[in-house]
C-alpha cells in the first residue's frame, strides 16, 4: 500500500506521462463587428465576441476615410484573405466607400464608386454585402434622387472581378419605394430581406426566390412586436443555426437584438449590453476557429519538425533545443498551456519563467508580451487547434508557420513533454 505522502508524486508523474487533453469546445466562434458609433460619424469601431452578445472594443477610430463620413459600415472575409469594408460616406451625394485589412484592425482606404444613380441632391445609404450561394458578391443600397426625405429604393451593385474593384451598373431590386436598409441572407434557395418601412418605422421581411424579385412582404407592420423606431437590421447565424438579427433602436436610442430558428418568427427584442446607446448601425460576421482537436495542458512544449519555439528577447523563435540543452533555453521553451484566454475552447501559451507573458500575434509575427488585460491581447493570445495546425482564434484562417507568423496555409506542431 502507498504511504499517503507519496501519492500527490504518483498523481504528478501519471499526468506527466499520461497527458490529458483539455476538454475541446470544437469550432470556436468568433464574431467580428464594425460600427460607428453616437461620437463620431467619420470614425470606424471595430469589437469581437465570443458569443454574439458579449462585445468587447477592439479598437476606437480604427478607420477614418480620407473624406466624408464613415456611417453604416458593413463588413465581409472575402476569398483573398482580406475583410472588406463598404460604407456611406455622406448624407448627400452618390458615393459609397470601400476599404479593407488583413487583421480586421487596421485598415486602408480602397476606392470610392460612384453608383452612377443621383444626382448632387441625391442620397445613398446603407451599402451591405451579399454574398450569394453561386460565390458573386453583390453590394445593397438604399437610393433617392430628392435628398434625405426622398423616397429610397433598394438598388444592387455586382462585383465583376475577384478584387473587388469593378462594379456592374446599378440594378434596382424591385421593392417599393420608401424602403431602405436592405440585409440580405439566402436559406434553401429562397432569398430573405429585412429593411426598414421609411413611412411606419418597422422592420419588415420579404422573401423572392429570385435576387431582382418579385418579393413578397411576408412580415408587415409590427409583424414581431419589436415596435417602430428601428432601423439597420443585420443577421448573422448562430452555431446552432438559429439566426441572430440587430437592430437600432434609433428613436430610443438603444440597441437590441432578437432570435429565429426559421426567419418567420422571432422572439422579443433584448437590449444589447454594453453596447445599446453606443454603437449605431453595424454588421457582424462570424468566422469558426479549430476543430474538436484537443492539446494537453500544463508545463508543456512546442515542436515543429525537430524544432522548438522558444523566446528570446520578446521575440518567438523555432530553436535546436533538447533535454541537454542549458537550463535557460530549455525553459524559454516551456509554456503553460491553459484555456484561451479568448475562448476556454481554445488555449493561451504562457512563459514559465515569465509569469503574465504570453506568446501573441503582432503584426502577423509571434512574439511574446505582458497580458495588458486589453481584448484585443486576449484575441491575439488564443490560439486554436485544428488538427495539427495552431489557428489564430481572432484571425480565422490563419495558422503559425515555420517562420511563426500567420499565413492560409500553416506548419504542423507537436505539443510534448516540458524541455524544463
Amino acid at each position: 500500500m502507498l504511504r499517503r505522502s507519496l501519492l500527490p508524486l504518483v498523481v504528478l508523474i501519471a499526468a506527466l506521462l499520461h497527458p490529458t487533453p483539455a476538454n475541446a469546445a470544437g469550432p470556436a466562434p468568433h464574431y467580428l463587428m464594425t460600427a460607428f458609433t453616437n461620437a463620431s460619424e467619420s470614425n470606424m469601431y471595430v469589437y469581437d465576441s465570443s458569443n454574439a452578445t458579449n462585445y468587447n472594443l477592439i479598437r476606437s477610430n480604427a478607420y477614418t476615410p480620407p473624406s466624408g463620413l464613415i456611417r453604416d459600415p458593413s463588413v465581409i472575409k472575402h476569398t483573398d484573405g482580406y475583410y472588406h469594408l463598404v460604407y456611406t460616406t455622406g448624407w448627400t451625394g452618390n458615393t459609397i466607400g470601400f476599404a479593407r485589412s488583413a487583421d480586421a484592425v487596421t485598415w486602408t482606404f480602397q476606392r470610392n464608386v460612384t453608383v452612377g444613380l443621383n444626382g448632387s441632391t441625391g442620397s445613398t445609404w446603407a451599402p451591405e454585402w451579399f454574398r450569394d450561394s453561386d460565390g458573386s458578391v453583390h453590394v445593397v443600397f438604399s437610393a433617392s434622387t430628392t435628398g434625405t426625405a426622398g423616397q429610397f429604393r433598394p438598388y444592387r451593385i455586382t462585383a465583376s472581378n475577384s478584387a473587388l474593384s469593378a462594379w456592374s451598373a446599378p440594378t434596382a431590386l424591385g421593392i417599393p419605394a420608401n424602403y431602405i436598409d436592405s440585409f440580405l441572407v439566402k436559406v434553401d434557395g429562397t432569398y430573405h430581406n429585412f429593411l426598414k418601412n421609411e413611412t411606419t418605422k418597422y422592420i419588415e421581411h420579404a422573401t423572392a426566390t429570385s435576387l431582382n424579385g418579385p418579393w413578397t412582404f411576408v412580415g408587415t407592420g409590427n409583424w414581431a412586436g419589436w415596435g417602430s423606431g428601428l432601423e439597420g437590421p443585420a443577421l448573422v447565424r448562430l452555431p446552432d443555426n438559429r439566426w441572430r438579427i440587430y437592430f437600432d433602436n434609433y428613436s430610443g436610442g438603444r440597441y437590441y437584438y432578437a432570435d429565429s430558428s426559421n426567419l418567420s418568427s422571432f422572439s422579443g427584442r433584448t437590449e444589447l449590453s454594453g453596447l445599446s446607446g453606443t454603437a449605431r448601425h453595424f454588421t457582424v460576421i462570424r468566422e469558426d476557429s479549430g476543430d474538436t482537436t484537443a492539446l494537453p495542458t500544463g508545463n508543456r512544449s512546442l515542436r515543429a519538425g525537430s524544432l522548438y519555439v522558444r523566446h528570446r528577447d520578446y521575440q518567438a523563435y523555432l530553436e535546436n533545443v533538447s533535454s541537454t540543452s542549458p537550463l535557460l533555453q530549455r525553459q524559454d521553451s516551456t509554456f503553460t498551456i491553459g484555456a484561451g484566454l479568448a475562448h476556454s475552447g481554445c488555449y493561451s501559451f504562457q512563459a514559465i519563467n515569465f509569469p503574465g507573458y504570453y506568446l501573441r500575434h503582432y503584426n502577423m509575427q509571434l512574439v511574446l508580451q505582458r497580458n495588458d488585460g486589453s481584448a484585443i491581447f486576449r484575441g491575439d493570445a488564443t490560439f486554436c487547434a485544428r488538427g495539427a495546425l495552431l489557428e489564430s482564434y481572432n484571425l480565422p484562417g490563419k495558422f503559425l508557420n515555420g517562420s511563426l507568423r500567420l499565413d492560409p496555409t500553416g506548419t504542423a506542431f507537436t505539443v510534448t513533454a516540458p524541455l524544463a
